[in-house]
This record gives structure tokens, sequence and C-alpha cells, in this order.
């Protein structure tokens, strides 16, 4: 699989938030992107997801433009920000309701994902009575879910302890052996240069270019 950014600009009241962005990913590939707050990370992860359309430029996938011509989004495991569980559902009930949405059923595939991120002792737990931990591991259980082939990680270790970043590292890693595109926006150097086969850099909108942490 092949996710292409071709020359993508998005701007907002007058000011340019994504600037030129060119970015050729294939799968078999973690790729970093290490930049400030208000850099641009999340809006580029967003832009990939369709949450925001270009205001010029293109995004395909496997040469089909998912702007333009549409796409299986449901191929796509995302954790942008705050994922918008519901607080008085369970973590079992939350992830159920994610995947019914494609007509799928199968208790047994939500509970591997909690059992993968450690929440299978928690499952019927209120998500309101989660700690920001386990939301956090929640929201990657979703993310990885439904075995999309292209998964975006915006922050992923946010309210993790050191074992759960550990933990981290090693779903991120299992989950590249199945040949897939992953991305992961992170301030943090340490966790981009453990991962991550090609780091870039983001200023202000735009890409830096190919950095070394």
């Amino acid at each position: 699989m092949i996710l292409e950014i071709k020359d993508y600009c998005k701007t907002l009241n007058k000011n340019k938030i994504l600037e030129d962005i060119n970015l050729k990913l294939e799968s078999g590939n973690i790729y970093g992107f290490y930049g400030r707050n208000g850099s641009g990370k999340t809006m580029l992860f967003r832009a990939i997801t369709t949450q925001i359309y270009p205001t010029s430029g293109d995004i395909r996938i496997d040469n089909r433009s998912i702007i333009n011509e549409g796409y299986d989004l449901s191929l796509l495991g995302v954790l942008i920000e705050n994922p918008g569980f519901f607080p008085y559902l369970s973590g079992y009930e939350n992830l159920k309701l994610l995947y019914t949405i494609n007509n799928k059923n199968n208790k047994q595939v939500i509970m591997e994902a909690l059992k993968k991120v450690g929440l299978e002792n928690v499952a019927n737990k209120p998500y309101r009575t989660y700690s920001l931990g386990m939301k956090q591991r929640l929201g990657i259980a979703q993310a990885i879910m439904e075995n999309q082939q292209i998964i975006i990680l915006d922050e992923p270790t946010n309210g993790l302890d050191e074992a759960g970043i550990i933990e981290l590292r090693e779903w991120i890693k299992d989950e590249k052996k199945k040949d897939k595109i992953i991305l992961i926006a992170s301030h943090s150097k340490e966790d981009l240069r453990i991962l991550c086969d090609v780091i870039y850099g983001m200023e202000d909108g735009h890409l830096t270019g190919v950095i070394q942490l």
C-alpha cells in the first residue's frame, strides 16, 4: 500500500495551516513527525483522515484520491487528541459501538484488542471511571482493533506511565510486522528515535525535511 500526499495546502481565515506538503509513505514502515505544539502535525493527520479538506492538492491511497474519488476510510486506525468515547458506557461497549458501525459484531475481536492494551480486567467498567492512562489505552485499542492498514497516532504516549510507554512501543512494532503504514506524531525524541524508520520535521505548517534525532 502507498499513501501519497501531493502539493497539499490548507488555508483557514487567510492563514496557511498546511503548506506544500509532499510525502510518499509505504507499507512496512513507521514514519515519525516531530515538531513543537502548533507546528502542524495534528492538522496533517486531520487532513489524511479527511477531517479537513484541502484548499489545493490531493491525498491518494494506492493511486486513488480520497478527496475526489472516495475511499474506504475504515482502513485507517486513528488516535488524534481525545477520542470521543461515551462516558457512561463501558470500555467494551464503546468499542462494540464503533465496531458495529461497519456492520461487524465479534466479541472476541473486541476482547483481544482490550487484552492487548491491558484493559481486559476493566472492560465492563464505565469509561468515566478510567484514569487518563486507561483512556489512552482504550483509544489505542480502537485504532488497532479492526486490523486497519494505516495507523495514525497523535502523541500516543500521553497519559501513559513508563510501563505503558514500553508496552506501546511493542504494540507498534507488532503492527509494523503486519506490513502496515504507521504514522506517529510526537514531541518525544526518544519515542520517535526508537520506533521510526523515517522522521520528518514540521514547522509552521510545512515539512522541514528528514531529520536525525
